[in-house]
């Protein structure tokens, strides 16, 4: 709003005190350039929600599985189907296994959806580099600096999952899988039936579907040329309207020349 302020004082104080009234444009083009503008625009802020609402409903999607993944994982390992009757405790230390390996999971595509990419702001050059990666520290995760998610993420799997993990370039699809392992040995040891050992498999199914979601919003901007062009036309259309309303309002009387 400063600059928009100051460039419109600017301009009709050159319009005004200057003997420069040839610099008057006539409004029907810059009315015609306006339209083509919101156009423009319009179409850019419906693609960006649209992006913005497909990644809401993802992560909605993401906690209500979540929840459905404690739920199950709580009220199906049980010792109905066992040969020999597990003790509590191992039945407890089953559930918690599955459980904080799915929070494990979490934090793991947190920190890989916010590891900057190529295109991202943080890592242009000069002053919007420095400003986003001083933005991001204060308000982010600050991961450009050090993957901090996993100091949450080594309390919630085993040593050697946290150490075999670090050799996968998709962490998180690892995690996955451990749990898809971890199914078909309570599967064996019959902790879970058929019924629900598919179930629970489909729910990671979904937890794979889920993520690769995220991956194609991260993984995939909006061609630059939607933000360029908006750029130029929105920088034509702001430079030469204190033009055209100095003259639209002189015929008024609003300018005196």
């Amino acid at each position: 709003m400063v600059w928009l302020l100051l460039w419109g004082e600017i301009a009709t104080s050159i319009y005004v005190f200057a003997p420069v009234n040839w610099l008057a444009i006539p409004w029907s083009p810059i009315s015609v350039l306006g339209i083509a503008v919101s156009f423009f625009v319009g179409f850019k802020n419906n693609q960006c929600y649209d992006r913005m609402w497909k990644a809401r409903k993802i992560w909605g999607a993401i906690v209500n599985d979540s929840r459905s993944w404690g739920s199950m994982t709580k009220g199906f390992i049980r010792n109905l189907h066992a040969e020999s009757e597990h003790g509590e405790p191992q039945l407890q230390e089953a559930k918690k296994r599955l459980i904080h390996r799915h929070i494990a999971w979490l934090y793991t595509l947190r920190g890989q959806l916010l590891i900057p990419a190529k295109w991202e702001h943080v890592n242009q050059g000069m002053k919007i580099g420095k400003l986003n990666k001083k933005r991001q520290e204060n308000w982010g995760s600050d991961v450009f600096k050090e993957f901090t998610d996993k100091i949450h993420i080594e309390p919630m799997i085993s040593s050697e999952e946290f150490s075999k993990m670090s050799a996968f370039k998709n962490q998180a699809t690892y995690l996955i899988n451990q749990q898809s392992e971890d199914l078909k040995k309570h599967r064996k040891d019959g902790m879970i039936d058929d019924f629900r050992h598919m179930e629970m498999q489909s729910l990671l199914n979904l937890f794979y579907a889920h993520q690769g979601k995220c991956e194609h919003i991260k993984k995939f901007p909006l061609p630059r040329q939607y933000a360029s062009m908006n750029l130029i036309f929105i920088g034509i259309f702001i430079f030469l309207m204190p033009f055209a309303m100095a003259g639209a309002f002189q015929q008024f009387g609003g300018v005196v020349t």
